[in-house]
C-alpha cells in the first residue's frame, strides 16, 4: 500500500476519482440519446463530441483537485506514462457502442507512479457498477469484494476479446477464438475492454486476451484483476505492463493453460518474432 499524496482539498486519490468517474458517468448518461458529432481517427477507431467533452471534465477536476500531477487521456496529448505521477483516463471505453445507442460502456480512470499502478476506476454508468481498486488493498464493484473466478480447465469457461486495430492482429484473434470455440469455450465480445477485463476482477468472465491495448485500455483492469487475487500478463505469460505487446487476464491456473495450449499460434510467434 502506498502513501499516496492528498488532494488540495484534502482527499485521497482514490476518493477523487471515485468521484469524478461518478460525475462523468452522469454526463454520458445525459447526453445517450442526444445528436453526437462523430469523428474517424483513424480506419477503426471514432471519436465523438461526448467523449472530448467528458476528458475535458475529467481533466479540469483533477488538475483542482492534484494541480501538480501528470495527465495522459485517450482524446489529447499527455504526460508520458513513467513520469512521476500521472493521471491515465479514457472518458469513453467503449465509444462505438455508445454512439451506435448500445449501452455499454464505461469511464475510465486510473493514477499511475512511474508506470506502477496505484489506483484503477472503471464505472458503468448504465448499471451503475463502479469497479475500483488500490493496490494493496483489494478490488470491488461498488461495495462488494471481487474475486477472479477459480476454473482451472478451459472447457466450458467464458472468455473475452475485442477486435484488434490491424488486420494481421485480428486474423490471430480469429485463430484464438477458433481455438477456443473447439474447447467448448463460450466467446465474448463487448466493445468495451475495460469493462470486460473488470468483469474478469469479477469472476463473471473466467480469461481476457488481447493483441495490444493502449494504456487508457487497461490501466484500471490491470489493477482489478492483479487485486482480486488474478494475474495479468502479456500474451507470452511476461510480465505486464501499460506498454506490452498483448493481455491475458485470469487467475493463475487457467492463465497458464491457456498461454501453454496457444503456444504454436501464429499470436504468439508474432510476439517471438518481434524481440
Amino acid at each position: 500500500m502506498h502513501d499516496l499524496p492528498k488532494s488540495l482539498n484534502g482527499r485521497t486519490a482514490k476518493e477523487v476519482a471515485l468521484d469524478i468517474a461518478y460525475r462523468a458517468g452522469n454526463h454520458l448518461k445525459e447526453q445517450f440519446y442526444t445528436p453526437k458529432t462523430i469523428r474517424y481517427k483513424g480506419p477503426n477507431d471514432i471519436v465523438t463530441n461526448v467523449d472530448i467533452e467528458t476528458e475535458r471534465l475529467i481533466r479540469n477536476k483533477l488538475s483542482l483537485e492534484f494541480p501538480h500531477m501528470g495527465f495522459l487521456g485517450e482524446e489529447a496529448e499527455g504526460d508520458p506514462i513513467d513520469s512521476g505521477y500521472v493521471w491515465i483516463v479514457d472518458p469513453v471505453d467503449g465509444t462505438r457502442n455508445y454512439a451506435a445507442g448500445i449501452p455499454t460502456a464505461s469511464v475510465v480512470i486510473g493514477l499511475v507512479k512511474d508506470g506502477e499502478i496505484l489506483i484503477g476506476v472503471n464505472y458503468d454508468p448504465f448499471l451503475n457498477e463502479m469497479f475500483h481498486a488500490e493496490r494493496g488493498c483489494g478490488a470491488f464493484m461498488n461495495d462488494r469484494k471481487l474475486n477472479v473466478s477459480q476454473k482451472k480447465d478451459l472447457r466450458g469457461t467464458i472468455i473475452a476479446t475485442d477486435k484488434s486495430r490491424s488486420w494481421e492482429e485480428t486474423t490471430h484473434t480469429l485463430d484464438l477464438v477458433k481455438f477456443a470455440s473447439q474447447r467448448s469455450c463460450t466467446i465474448r465480445i463487448m466493445g468495451s475492454s475495460a469493462l470486460a477485463i473488470s468483469y474478469v476482477a469479477a469472476g463473471r468472465y473466467d480469461l481476457y486476451f488481447h493483441s495490444g491495448l493502449s494504456p487508457w485500455d487497461q490501466v484500471a483492469g490491470i489493477l482489478l484483476v492483479e487485486e482480486a487475487t488474478g494475474i495479468v500478463t502479456d500474451r507470452s505469460g511476461g510480465k505486464i505492463s501499460l506498454k506490452s505487446n498483448g493481455i491475458i487476464a485470469a487467475n493463475r491456473s487457467l492463465s497458464r493453460t491457456f498461454i501453454n495450449e496457444t503456444a504454436e499460434l501464429r499470436w504468439q510467434h508474432q510476439l517471438r518474432q518481434n524481440r
